[in-house]
This record gives C-alpha cells, structure tokens and sequence, in this order.
C-alpha cells in the first residue's frame, strides 16, 4: 500500500473540505507552517464536527450527548468513525449546511489523518474535543431566548468553544518551536482571552441570526444594568438601553482582542507564518467591530460583516507591519481609538481556570 499518497489523499480532502466549511480558517490555517497547518487543519475539523452536533436543532440534549459522548470515543479509538457518521448523518436537519454533512460522512478521513499524527498532538488535539464537547453539552441546557444569565457564564461558554482552542493552538505551538515554548506560561494565560474575543466578536456579529434559530449567547445581566431585558429581543426596535449593553460589550471583546494581540507580539518575528494565522484572525475581528459600533441598529450579520476588500486591506496591512510590535501595536489603538473603554486586566483574570465555572476537568470521557 502507498501510504505517502494515502496520506496525501487524506490531506487534500481535509484541505477541500476546510474551504467549504470555513472561509475565514481556510484564508489564515494555509499561513502556518506546513506540519503546524495539516495539524491544525485535523483539529479544526474535529472541532466542527462536535458544532455541528451542537448546531443541530432537532436533536435533544439527550441524543446530542450520546453523540457528543460517541465522537470522543471515536477520536479516543474506542468507536469506529464509520458507525458514527451512520448514526448521526441522518439525523442532520435541512439547516445543516451541505459542507458540514459532508464532513460528518467522511469523517473517517479525519480520524485517519489524525492517527497519523504523533501522540502528543493527538493528546492535544483530544483534550480540545473532549472540554468543547462537555461544555457545549452543558450550555445545550443553560441556552435560553432570554441569554445566558450573567458574564461569568459568557465567559465561560466562550472559553469551552472557543477559549480552549486558544489553548490547543498554543499547545501545538509550544511543542513546534523550542523558541516559542519558552513563552508557553504567559501564552497559556493569555490563550483563552484570545479566543473570547474571537467568539464574542461572532456572538454580537450574528446575534439576530441566532435569535432566529432558538439561541441567545447574550449576557442578561450587563443588558439589565442598562435597563434592557433581552426577552424582548423577539420584538426588537432599536432602543438606546440596548445600544448601551451593546457598546459595554464591544469594549469587553476589545479588551480581550487587546490580549490577543499581546499573545501574538510574544510569538517571534522570524515565525512570520504564525503571526501572519493570529493577526489576520484579529485583524478582522476588530473590523467587523468597527462596523457594530457604527451600526449598532444592524439586525443580520450580513449588516455588519467585512468585505473582501476590507479582508484584502487587512492580509496588506499586517503583513507590511508583521515583524514589528510597535506598528501593530499603533495599528491596534489607531483602528479601535473610540471604542468603549474596558478593564483588559479584569477582563482576561474572568478568563483564568479558577473563574470558569464549568471546570476545565470537566470533560467526556
């Protein structure tokens, strides 16, 4: 058996498929160096496949369990990946998009290519499936129309989507460069905050859209104390008590892209791959912010998503500044000077294991 063009065969399906079910990852994964960029490809698509299973309105939470729990063990060895796609690809509704049911079919391209990692990758790349899948679990009975209770449980659900795939990049970093891995206590500190201002910027970016589909990642609490209550969210007209929840929001999730910006300027210059993969990401973020705050009324996230010509100016932007942390860190105050001011220290200790309620031990096994 040819095992190279096996390989080869697995890699540019994972690749294929990564364009069709991610825009923004298939623009900046292809940035890191080639080993980083197969491994983070494999983990990415693992993390797509517990969102869909999370995404998937007409399982219960019950049933989402059973496949959360079916997935781990797949990934851990213990269950074939053809039985699972059999098992949940007809469970699949009409508002799975195609792309994300083709995954599913052909995870087991997936699963080989993931065996073909090395152990330490794979025990990194695990760990990531096993916390997200725990917590989007718990939060499949925390969601409600109304939003998540307070800003502790944001923080939390953003760190078990999000936060922990800060932590999985970092990891694999670390284990790529001696260099970088000198870092790997700040970074780790840090990775998680990086990762919630990536989600929270996609929370308020698609707010309306999931209203419509049943979800509210919204936090009651800051709304409240501006005299709004999201259950009205379904009657919505733009009143100023809303735009005041929303803009101390955009200033939470500059703060934590503040962070994230920290975390990139401790990456060495010479990895100009790696940084161009963290840039590029908050670069956009903090555009698609940029147009919330301007258009605090939007009601779809097509209202306020960036354009292929913001996303061009942003890849020529930051790559003319790549090697240097003063120009970025000018082109980060200079694209974000007006936005609500916000406490980053707090913000990135609301980030820390000892303050997320939903332990980090808390995992599928």
């Amino acid at each position: 058996m040819n095992t190279r063009g096996f390989q080869t065969n697995q890699d540019d399906y994972n690749q294929q498929i990564l364009q069709r079910v991610s825009r923004s990852f298939a623009l900046t994964i292809p940035q890191l160096p080639p080993t980083l960029s197969r491994t983070t490809t494999i983990g990415y698509l693992l993390c797509r496949i517990v969102d869909t299973i999370e995404d998937e309105k007409d399982l219960s939470v019950a049933e989402k369990y059973s496949f959360f729990k079916e997935f781990v063990d797949v990934v851990d060895g213990y269950a074939k990946a053809e039985a699972f796609a059999e098992r949940l690809l007809p469970r699949l509704g009409e508002n799975t998009l195609s792309a994300e049911k083709e995954l599913v079919e052909n995870c087991s391209l997936v699963i080989q290519a993931f065996l073909r990692l090395t152990s330490q990758e794979q025990a990194i790349l695990s760990r990531c499936v096993k916390i997200m899948s725990a917590g989007m679990l718990r939060f499949q009975e925390l969601k409600s129309f109304q939003g998540l209770k307070d800003i502790a449980h944001v923080d939390s659900y953003c760190y078990h989507v999000a936060g922990v795939v800060g932590e999985m990049l970092t990891d694999l970093f670390c284990a790529y460069s001696p260099e970088i891995s000198k870092h790997r206590k700040k970074l780790y500190t840090l990775a998680p905050s990086f990762g919630q201002g990536l989600q929270m910027t996609n929370i308020l970016k698609d707010l309306w859209d999931d209203r419509k589909s049943g979800s509210c990642w919204l936090p009651g609490d800051v709304f409240q104390k501006h005299g709004y209550d999201l259950s009205r969210l379904s009657e919505y007209v733009y009143e100023p008590t809303f735009g005041r929840g929303l803009s101390e929001l955009i200033g939470i999730t500059c703060a934590h892209l503040k962070n994230a910006l920290t975390y990139t300027l401790m990456i060495p210059r010479h990895e100009t791959g790696i940084r161009k993969f963290c840039l590029w990401a908050i670069g956009m973020a903090v555009c698609t912010l940029g147009n919330i705050k301007k258009n605090p009324d939007y009601q779809s996230g097509s209202d306020v998503k960036i354009s292929q010509k913001n996303t061009k100016a942003i890849i020529v932007t930051t790559n003319f500044t790549l090697r240097s942390n003063l120009l970025l860190k000018v082109l980060f105050n200079f694209y974000t000077r007006g936005f609500p001011p916000s406490d980053h220290v707090d913000t990135l200790q609301r980030c820390t294991p000892e303050n997320i309620f939903l332990s980090r031990q808390n995992t599928l096994k």
